[in-house]
Protein backbone atom coordinates (compact mmCIF):
# COMPACT_ATOMS: atom_id res chain seq x y z
CA UNK A 1 0.00 0.00 0.00
CA UNK A 2 1.06 3.77 -0.57
CA UNK A 3 -0.10 6.61 1.35
CA UNK A 4 0.00 9.76 0.14
CA UNK A 5 -0.94 13.14 2.48
CA UNK A 6 -1.12 16.23 1.17
CA UNK A 7 -0.44 19.36 2.89
CA UNK A 8 -0.61 23.13 2.03
CA UNK A 9 -1.76 26.42 2.11
CA UNK A 10 -5.46 26.97 0.39
CA UNK A 11 -5.35 27.58 -2.88
CA UNK A 12 -1.96 25.89 -3.39
CA UNK A 13 -3.46 23.20 -5.63
CA UNK A 14 -3.45 20.54 -4.01
CA UNK A 15 -7.22 19.75 -5.81
CA UNK A 16 -5.16 19.37 -8.95
CA UNK A 17 -2.97 17.06 -7.25
CA UNK A 18 -5.20 14.56 -6.71
CA UNK A 19 -7.16 15.00 -10.10
CA UNK A 20 -3.41 13.54 -11.34
CA UNK A 21 -3.43 10.86 -8.34
CA UNK A 22 -7.28 9.78 -9.51
CA UNK A 23 -6.23 9.89 -12.84
CA UNK A 24 -3.65 7.34 -12.70
CA UNK A 25 -6.42 5.28 -9.89
CA UNK A 26 -5.79 6.55 -6.69
CA UNK A 27 -8.32 6.39 -3.98
CA UNK A 28 -8.73 9.81 -2.51
CA UNK A 29 -9.53 10.96 0.64
CA UNK A 30 -10.26 14.61 1.40
CA UNK A 31 -10.36 15.43 4.91
CA UNK A 32 -12.35 18.56 3.87
CA UNK A 33 -15.20 16.41 2.85
CA UNK A 34 -15.43 14.68 6.57
CA UNK A 35 -15.39 18.44 8.34
CA UNK A 36 -18.80 19.43 5.67
CA UNK A 37 -20.60 15.49 6.54
CA UNK A 38 -20.03 16.62 10.19
CA UNK A 39 -21.13 20.34 9.47
CA UNK A 40 -24.65 18.77 7.50
CA UNK A 41 -24.88 16.31 10.67
CA UNK A 42 -25.05 19.17 13.30
CA UNK A 43 -27.13 21.46 10.22
CA UNK A 44 -24.38 23.93 10.14
CA UNK A 45 -24.00 25.81 7.32
CA UNK A 46 -20.78 25.31 5.19
CA UNK A 47 -19.34 29.01 5.69
CA UNK A 48 -15.79 29.27 5.38
CA UNK A 49 -16.19 30.68 9.60
CA UNK A 50 -18.70 27.96 10.28
CA UNK A 51 -16.35 24.99 9.11
CA UNK A 52 -13.27 26.37 10.54
CA UNK A 53 -15.06 26.76 13.81
CA UNK A 54 -16.37 23.49 13.91
CA UNK A 55 -13.05 21.54 13.05
CA UNK A 56 -11.22 23.71 16.01
CA UNK A 57 -14.21 22.54 18.35
CA UNK A 58 -13.75 19.26 17.62
CA UNK A 59 -9.47 19.34 17.48
CA UNK A 60 -9.94 21.19 20.98
CA UNK A 61 -12.59 18.92 22.35
CA UNK A 62 -10.89 15.58 20.53
CA UNK A 63 -7.42 16.85 20.03
CA UNK A 64 -5.52 18.00 17.25
CA UNK A 65 -5.07 14.84 15.17
CA UNK A 66 -9.00 13.80 15.83
CA UNK A 67 -9.66 14.53 11.62
CA UNK A 68 -6.45 12.00 10.95
CA UNK A 69 -7.93 9.61 13.25
CA UNK A 70 -11.49 9.70 11.81
CA UNK A 71 -10.08 8.85 8.13
CA UNK A 72 -7.37 6.57 8.84
CA UNK A 73 -10.35 3.66 9.06
CA UNK A 74 -11.39 5.11 5.48
CA UNK A 75 -7.83 3.75 4.12
CA UNK A 76 -7.76 1.14 1.61
CA UNK A 77 -6.34 0.09 -1.30
CA UNK A 78 -3.14 0.52 -2.98
CA UNK A 79 -2.44 3.67 -3.44
CA UNK A 80 -4.21 6.38 -1.70
CA UNK A 81 -4.33 10.02 -1.61
CA UNK A 82 -5.32 12.06 1.48
CA UNK A 83 -5.95 15.56 1.36
CA UNK A 84 -6.01 18.86 3.85
CA UNK A 85 -3.68 17.50 6.86
CA UNK A 86 -3.74 20.48 9.02
CA UNK A 87 -0.65 19.97 11.23
CA UNK A 88 1.96 17.90 12.78
CA UNK A 89 -0.57 16.10 15.07
CA UNK A 90 -1.81 14.71 12.25
CA UNK A 91 0.89 13.73 10.30
CA UNK A 92 2.31 11.92 13.63
CA UNK A 93 -1.36 10.16 13.47
CA UNK A 94 -0.86 8.91 9.87
CA UNK A 95 2.94 8.19 10.22
CA UNK A 96 1.93 5.88 13.05
CA UNK A 97 -0.74 3.97 11.54
CA UNK A 98 0.75 3.59 7.69
CA UNK A 99 4.89 3.63 8.81
CA UNK A 100 6.98 3.45 5.79
CA UNK A 101 3.81 3.30 3.35
CA UNK A 102 3.38 6.89 4.25
CA UNK A 103 4.65 10.34 1.68
CA UNK A 104 3.74 13.68 2.70
CA UNK A 105 3.31 15.99 -0.09
CA UNK A 106 3.84 19.65 0.47
CA UNK A 107 2.67 21.78 -1.87
CA UNK A 108 3.12 25.66 -2.01
CA UNK A 109 2.24 28.68 -3.90
CA UNK A 110 2.39 32.31 -3.70
CA UNK A 111 -0.47 34.11 -1.11
CA UNK A 112 -0.82 36.16 -4.60
CA UNK A 113 -1.79 33.05 -6.43
CA UNK A 114 -3.42 31.21 -3.58
CA UNK A 115 -5.41 34.01 -3.38
CA UNK A 116 -6.51 34.47 -7.14
CA UNK A 117 -7.30 30.45 -7.14
CA UNK A 118 -9.42 31.04 -4.33
CA UNK A 119 -11.35 34.10 -5.49
CA UNK A 120 -12.33 32.21 -9.08
CA UNK A 121 -13.44 28.65 -7.39
CA UNK A 122 -16.02 30.40 -5.65
CA UNK A 123 -17.17 27.55 -2.82
CA UNK A 124 -19.25 28.58 -0.02
CA UNK A 125 -15.36 28.48 1.81
CA UNK A 126 -13.97 31.05 -0.59
CA UNK A 127 -12.50 34.56 0.52
CA UNK A 128 -13.86 37.44 -1.45
CA UNK A 129 -11.66 40.07 -0.30
CA UNK A 130 -7.78 40.16 0.60
CA UNK A 131 -8.98 40.14 4.82
CA UNK A 132 -11.13 36.82 4.55
CA UNK A 133 -7.71 35.52 2.75
CA UNK A 134 -5.81 36.80 5.75
CA UNK A 135 -7.65 35.94 8.38
CA UNK A 136 -8.34 32.27 6.87
CA UNK A 137 -4.27 31.22 6.39
CA UNK A 138 -3.70 32.90 10.29
CA UNK A 139 -6.28 29.88 11.44
CA UNK A 140 -4.88 27.55 8.98
CA UNK A 141 -1.23 28.34 10.38
CA UNK A 142 -2.81 28.29 14.06
CA UNK A 143 -3.33 25.17 13.80
CA UNK A 144 0.08 24.23 12.93
CA UNK A 145 -0.37 23.90 8.96
CA UNK A 146 2.92 25.64 8.71
CA UNK A 147 4.75 22.87 10.69
CA UNK A 148 2.99 20.29 8.98
CA UNK A 149 4.35 21.30 5.57
CA UNK A 150 7.91 21.59 7.32
CA UNK A 151 7.18 17.93 7.85
CA UNK A 152 6.61 17.33 4.21
CA UNK A 153 8.82 14.22 2.37
CA UNK A 154 8.48 16.22 -0.84
CA UNK A 155 7.76 19.59 -1.90
CA UNK A 156 5.64 20.80 -4.91
CA UNK A 157 5.93 24.46 -6.05
CA UNK A 158 3.06 25.23 -8.00
CA UNK A 159 2.52 28.82 -9.32
CA UNK A 160 1.80 28.15 -12.92
CA UNK A 161 -1.75 27.81 -15.06
CA UNK A 162 -3.27 24.40 -15.93
CA UNK A 163 -2.55 25.34 -18.99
Amino acid sequence: MKILVTTGMPGCGKEEFLKCCMARGAKVIRMGDLVRERAKEFGIDHSDKNLGDLANEERQRFGMDIWAKRVIPLVGGDVVAIDGTRGPDEIRAFRHAFGADLQVVGIHASPKTRFERLKARARADSPAVLSEFDKRDRRELDWGLGDAIALADHMVINEGSLE
